[in-house]
Parts: C-alpha cells; structure tokens; sequence
C-alpha cells in the first residue's frame, strides 16, 4: 500500500537561505527535564553566587533571553542546581495555567536555579530558540499540561510529551537572533518611557517652587462639578482605568470586554473628564483618579465617580496632582471610610471635599497644562512605539515557528 505524500514542515515566513524541513518530535526526544532547589528570598544577598528565583521570571526577566543575572546568594554550593550554558527554564507552579507558560533561556552556565522551576536541557536546539518557541506556538499547549485548581503544577513527565519543531542549528540562532534585537528595542524604548515618566513627576513636583505668583489651596467642589450622564443608548464604548495607562479600551489593552450585558447605567466620560474608581490598586489603596485624554466620550463603570472640571488646563493639572500615591492618598485618606471586607465606602460627592494646591495665576496655569500635555503626548508616542514592537513579535513568533 502507497504512503500519502507528507506536507513538508516548513513556517510560514522564513530566512531564504534555509530551505530543509524542519523536524517534529517531542519535548523529551531532545532534552532532559528536571528541577532546581530550594532558593527561599530571605536566603538572597547582596554578594555571592548568581541566582533565579521563580518568581522573577515574571519580575525581573521580561524578555526571554537573560542578559543579566540580578540576584544572589550565600548558600552551599552542595545544596543548589546550576545551570548550563542555553538551559531553558519555565516554573513548576503557579496561579493560574496560562501564566505558569513563561519560558527563559540561561545563556550562561553556573547560575543556581530556584526550587519552583522547571529546567530543560538540550543539545539539539538553541536555548534562546526554544524559549520563544514554547512562550509563542507551544504558550497554549503547555497551559494545558498544568494540573490543579487554586494552585496549578507543570510537571517534567508532562512538559516532555510536548510536541515542538526545530531547523538547523544556524536557522535557529538567527530566528532568535532577530528575536532578541527586537526585545533589546523594547527595553530601551521602556527606558526611555520611564525617563520621561520621571521626567513628568519632577517637573509638577518642583514647578509649584518657581512659580511667580505662587500656588494656593483650592477646595475641590469649586474646580469639578459630578457628571451625571448616563449611557443609555449603548453607544459609547467601555473603557476601563489603568493605573499606568489612565482611560483605556478594555479590550485593546486588556483583552476583553469585563462589562456587563447591559451598559445603559454606565457612566459617561467626555474628554478632559475626570474619573475617581473607588477602588484599590497597588500603591493606590484608596483608588486612582485619572483625566480622559481620549478624543471622544466612552463608558466607565457605575461604581466609578465622573467630574467634569471648570476648565481643560484645571482637569490637567488635577491629573497629576493625583499621580502620585502620596498626594493622593494624603487627599482621600480623610474621606474613606472602610467597608467589612476592606471595601472602599465614599459618595461621589464626598469626594470633593478636601483640598489641592493650584497655581494662583491663571496664565501660569494654562502654561503648566500646556508643558505637561506636551510631555505627555510624547510619552504617548513612546509607549506606542513599545507596542508596535511587541505586536511585530508577536507576529514573528506566529510565523517563523510551526
């Protein structure tokens, strides 16, 4: 009896000058998987051998090519696991099962490898290669090998059945040579994000210093009045507030929609609106209150408080008076009250009953407003640019893998 004709295995988008097949067998064909040991933080030091932990992978390890080992530690050597070169680690436990797939390539041998991660070893394919393989085509696969319900396990016996695809050797390191350029942009495109992020914070924080007239206390009932338009028709889409991001689209950013049914209680936002969201986060225990820099109205949650400020420039500069979690825990503290479970009980008019420090002049005003609106659409133009790259990456780990 004949044999069907195979469809060769080749990726979709490739260098031209590979044209072999690539071959498909299983993680445990190539590699041997196994574990670190037990490496706790409080064991961690200012000086001694190299080390990661499980949980920096998600922390410290953004990309998946290590360039540099950040901790250490003072441990016998006896009791730890050290890497060799290439190694590849993902965790052996974690919260949920899709973030349980974050695989990292150690480039260097000698690192001590913590107790919560899984450590694979090949000789057939390139560290760096495989890491983006198994964080891109396989990220899925592997989630469905975790086992458990509050907290999930990847187990070495389940992490060899996975089926993976690798070329030659120099396809392979050029694929993650590409890659890697591409997730060194990204962290300098971050910094440069981050400087200007300082950059902001500094300059409200020393402007109020060199100001002629000065700066006064402003009740602020006198500067924002509640909006109290709803969205009835359903029209306005629903946005959500980000603590790094301010007013942005749920499912741009987040992935999905986690709006209800029915929106025609929602509240408005129109541009330049202020949002309060009630709600802790981070260094923000008492919530966040963010200026809608969209150029249209879109919906929030009805537990959120909407304002409407006596002027765009007054709407800027409360924006970032709250960017900062000391004056804006300082301002809400005194307003809260806390509910049984730590929830948050404040009216939305309540809101408005403290203080906050304004320029006296209005000229100087609208001359702050102006420099930090300029300062920030930079920072907009910056941060896109990161997410271009990472959409480019994300296309490329699509199509140069099978």
């Amino acid at each position: 009896m004949e044999k069907k004709n195979q469809v060769p295995k080749y990726p979709h988008l490739r260098f031209p000058e590979f044209t072999d097949e690539w071959k498909e067998v299983t993680l445990g064909e190539v590699a041997e998987i196994s574990k670190g040991s037990g490496i706790s933080k409080d064991q961690l030091s200012p000086h001694g051998l190299p080390c990661i932990l499980y949980g920096e992978l998600y922390t410290k390890y953004s990309s998946e090519l290590i360039s540099e080992i950040i901790s250490h530690t003072e441990l016998d050597p006896l009791t730890l696991i050290f890497s060799k070169a290439e190694d590849v680690i993902i965790p052996s436990s974690g919260e949920t099962a899709i973030d349980i797939a974050v695989a990292r390539c150690v480039p260097i041998a000698g690192v001590a490898i913590g107790g919560d991660l899984n450590i694979i070893r090949s000789e057939d394919t390139d560290g760096a290669f495989l890491a983006y393989q198994l964080n891109g085509i396989r990220k899925k696969g592997i989630a469905k090998m975790a086992q458990g319900s509050s907290i999930v396990h990847l187990y070495g016996h389940s992490l060899s059945k996975l089926a993976i695809a690798y070329p030659s050797l120099p396809e392979q390191r050029k694929i993650a040579a590409l890659l890697s350029l591409i997730d060194e942009r990204i962290e300098v495109q971050n910094a440069i994000s981050n400087d200007l992020e300082s950059l902001i914070v500094g300059f409200y924080n020393s402007v109020q210093y060199v100001t002629k007239a000065g700066w006064h206390k402003v009740r602020l009932r006198d500067l924002l009045t509640i909006r109290k338009e709803q969205n009835t028709s359903g029209s306005y889409e629903v946005y959500s507030v980000s603590v790094s991001r301010g007013i942005v689209n749920q499912i741009v950013h987040l992935g999905r929609s986690f709006a209800a049914a029915n929106t025609s209680n929602y509240g408005v936002v129109h541009p330049g609106d202020l949002v309060y969201t009630k709600s802790p986060t981070g260094q923000f225990p008492f919530g966040i209150v963010k200026q809608n820099h969209n150029a249209s109205p879109v919906a929030v949650s009805p537990l959120y408080g909407v304002y409407r400020p006596i002027s765009p420039e007054v709407g800027t500069l409360l924006h970032y008076f709250f960017l900062s979690p000391l004056r804006a825990n300082n301002y809400l503290a005194p307003l809260i009250q806390k509910g049984a479970k730590n929830t948050i009980n404040i009216r939305t008019d309540h809101f408005l009953d403290n203080v906050v420090l304004l320029p006296k002049d209005e000229k100087e005003l609208r001359c702050i407003a102006d420099c930090l609106l300029a300062l920030d659409e930079r920072l907009s133009v910056e941060r896109e640019y990161v997410e271009l790259l990472k959409q480019q990456k994300a296309y490329l780990l699509r199509q140069m893998f099978i």
